[in-house]
Formats: C-alpha cells, structure tokens, sequence
C-alpha cells in the first residue's frame, strides 16, 4: 500500500468512510474558520506525508467533517516556500485529499493589495496568477504529466459559483492576478511598481505551487485572498507579520459566509 493510501485510511478511521466534496486551505490568520468544521481535528503530526508546518497563526490540523451540507477537508496550515526552500511541500496532502474523494479545491490566503479600490478587509477572487518566484513544485516530476496546462487554471466554474454566492451575500468580491513572491521579507516599493506594471493585483507568499499541484492532480481549484495591507510603497502601514494576522479576520467573517452559500448551493 502506498503512502497516500496508507495515510488516508488513517484519516477514514478516524473521520469516517465518506467521501470527502472539497478541500479547503486556509491562510494566515484564518485557521478559525477550521473551527466551524463539525468533526475531528487530525495533527498534521500524525498524518505521513503531511507537511511541517511552522507559521504563527496557522493551525497544523487537517479537519474533516460538515460545513454548509458539504462533507469537506479543512487544512489548517500549509507549508510555505520560504520554510524550508520547497515549493511542493504540499503536494503529499494534495494527494491524500484526491484519495479521499475530493475533486475541488479552494485555497485561501493573506495578501497585500496593489489596487487603491482594493482595501485591506476586502476579498480578491483569483482570476490568474504570475509565477514571480519561478519555482515550480513538479520540478523533478519523471513523468510528462509534469506538462500541465495552465489557461484556466482557476476554474471559471468554480469562480462563477463563488461569485454567485458572493453576491447572494450581499460581499464584493472582484477578480483579480495574484503575484507569487517566495518571501519571508516583504516586497520592496520597486518591486511592487514592477509587479503592477506586470499586471498584478496582490502579491503574497502562497498558493501559487498549491495551484500547480492542484491541476496536476486533476482537481478543480479557485483562490480567494483576503487583504490584509496595501503593498510597499503605497501606505504609509506597518507591514509585519503581526499585521497580517491581525487584520485577516476582518476579510474571514466575509469569507466565511461566502463557502457556506457556495457549499450549500452545490449540495
């Protein structure tokens, strides 16, 4: 038995047999919406194959059980670049939530603003990304599976749904190009003036490889980022660490209610 298969028969004998719908990672400051997960809270410690985990303001829990009708994964925490240099840290727990059953992914995370219209306790549906880090997590893949289309690598499907749901709320969720920088410094002012020159929207140090591993799995993916600051050079706010995780709940209530309508709508 493999690994995966290994690692997601213990997760099924703990949370039970049924498949899981989705799986859900959540970014820094907004482990607590793993909390409104009804079933159990696995440590990634427990799980092989599950990454390290070393970020405040992350939870290193895999969550499985109800939320909004749907039977879902809550990951907690991810493993980011800048931990330990390894762009496809998550790609374990990616293929564990494929055993489980689940064909869809939402990632979540924290990110710095590049548009003045885009405040700091908004959300931004992710239309696109630009890999401006370069690393790729399935650099050393064997396979030509390795050659993963990218057009329509966030799900327009699933973005209309999200966006529906948005608007049922009564939450503005405009679209928008996500920036992957490896950090764990922040941008400089220059760097952000290059990144909007390219066509970024927000910048942040996730999500991107968990995009990439995603489509090569064959899953279906959106990414929501709640914006926690407006990046270098266009403020005069205090980015740290600290802030971010201050300032995402401010964006996690919206997104809360935003995955409750869409989960429920998909029952």
């Amino acid at each position: 038995m493999s690994q995966t298969a290994e690692t997601a028969a213990l997760i099924r004998a703990r949370a039970g047999d049924a498949p899981v719908r989705l799986g859900l990672i959540l970014g820094s400051g907004l482990g607590h919406l793993a909390g409104a997960v009804d079933g159990p809270a696995i440590p990634y410690a427990d799980l092989p194959g599950f990454p390290h985990a070393g970020v405040s303001g992350h939870d290193p829990h895999l969550h499985i059980g109800m939320l909004g009708g749907a039977r879902v994964a809550v990951f907690g925490a991810r493993e980011h670049y800048y931990e330990n240099g390894n762009a496809a840290a998550m790609r374990g727990a990616l293929e564990v939530l494929r055993e489980l059953g689940a064909r869809e992914l939402i990632v979540t995370n924290a990110a710095g603003s590049l548009r003045p219209d885009i405040r700091p306790g908004d959300l931004m549906l992710l239309s696109d990304h630009i890999n401006y880090n370069g690393r790729n997590p399935l650099i050393g893949e064997k396979t030509d599976a390795r050659f993963v289309p990218m057009t329509d690598a966030h799900s327009p499907a699933l973005r209309a749904a999200l966006k529906a749901a948005a608007a049922a709320e009564g939450i503005a969720l405009p679209e928008g190009v996500y920036c992957w920088y490896s950090g764990p410094s922040f941008e400089t002012p220059a760097e952000i003036r290059m990144l909007k020159l390219l066509g970024g929207d927000a910048v942040g140090m996730s999500t991107v490889p968990e995009v990439i591993l995603a489509r090569f799995l064959g899953l279906e993916v959106a990414a929501i980022s709640t914006i926690t600051n407006m990046a270098a050079g266009m403020s005069d706010e205090n980015i740290s660490h600290a802030h971010t995780k201050a300032m995402a709940p401010l964006g996690a209530a919206k997104l809360e209610r935003i995955l409750r309508h869409f989960l429920q709508s998909r029952i």
